[in-house]
């Protein structure tokens, strides 16, 4: 179950790379059309040259993503859990969707507003892969707090403010040139303004995952939990160095690949130190109860 949840996280994260080659490389409409590549052919031709082999690349992803998302479901009933089971239904209804959306994406020349809509499905399916490959790992029984309740909140406010700067970077992509083709339209807004909201948003998150780290080592938190900040934090700092040298270096296109690959990263980091705060045991079934006479054998009645 692990290895496949493991998997389908890796191509999910992965699906954000391809996704970043099609726009970068002004194949967005490398195949013009939706569910197929062009009016007469699900698959691309030559005519339509490298950008209909990247766009088509894009797509066939999305069949080894159902592959994995199928095999998870089942190894989740071989388990018979039911939180396996539910979550593998999720991920796995949630890909066909994707699906659905890149070709609205498609149908609509590449609207800005709706490949930012592409993009944050990728977030919410990664979210899915995630929590299916850590309660793999993990029992069934009620899960057992591990830090103090203050605590716990401000995990969620950094993952809430981590989740708004995912969001507001793909509003910044919407306003910049990388648009996926040519004739593509940009959503108008005013690239320096809304690169000044994403860049104040990182600032904010930084902050609360090292006041985060704080926290968890001044409660003497387990140390997977402040390893899962530490990790965080560089990850953050990472990003920040790569989001700040493609501003300055006019959005080199390598650069923005890295920087996409970045989000898919922070977002599954600050995911880790959420699930790092909490543990679920293993239930133990309970041995049966022997009759009392099993235990203590009546003693036998003396005829005296």
């Amino acid at each position: 179950m692990r290895p496949l949840a493991l998997a389908s996280l890796i191509a999910n994260v992965g699906l954000i790379v391809t996704g970043a080659a099609v726009r970068l490389t002004k194949s967005g409409l490398g195949c013009p059309t939706w569910p197929r590549c062009t009016e007469d052919s699900y698959t691309t031709t030559p005519e339509m040259g490298i950008h209909g082999v990247i766009e088509f690349g894009n797509r066939l992803l999305t069949f080894v993503l159902v592959a994995l998302a199928f095999a998870c479901f089942a190894a989740a009933l071989a388990t018979r859990r039911r939180a396996l089971i539910v979550l593998s239904v999720a991920v796995a209804l949630g890909i066909p969707g994707q699906g659905v959306v890149g070709g609205i994406t498609v149908l609509t020349d590449l609207n800005p507003w709706v490949v930012g809509l592409h993009f944050i499905l990728s977030v919410a399916l990664i979210a899915g892969c995630y929590a299916l490959w850590r309660r793999a790992g993990e029992g069934d029984g009620e899960p057992v707090r591990l830090v103090p309740a203050p605590i716990r909140h401000l995990a969620w406010i950094t993952t809430t403010v981590s989740f708004a700067v995912i969001a507001a970077g793909v509003v910044v992509t919407g306003s910049g040139p990388h648009a996926g083709d040519a004739n593509a339209k940009r959503n108008g807004l005013d690239p320096a303004t809304v690169s000044q909201i994403h860049a104040d948003l990182v600032f904010l998150l930084i902050g609360l995952s090292v006041a985060l780290w704080f926290a968890l080592r001044a409660v003497n938190a387990p140390p997977t939990a402040i390893r899962a900040a530490v990790v965080l934090i560089a990850v953050e700092l990472g990003q920040g160095v790569i989001g700040f040298v493609q501003y300055f270096t006019n959005l080199p296109v390598l650069l923005v690949a890295a920087h996409m690959l970045g989000s898919g990263l922070v977002w599954t980091s600050t995911l880790a130190v959420l699930w790092s705060l909490r543990e679920r045991p293993v239930l133990l079934a309970t041995p049966p109860t022997a009759p009392l006479d099993d235990l203590h054998p009546a003693e036998p009645v003396s005829a005296a």
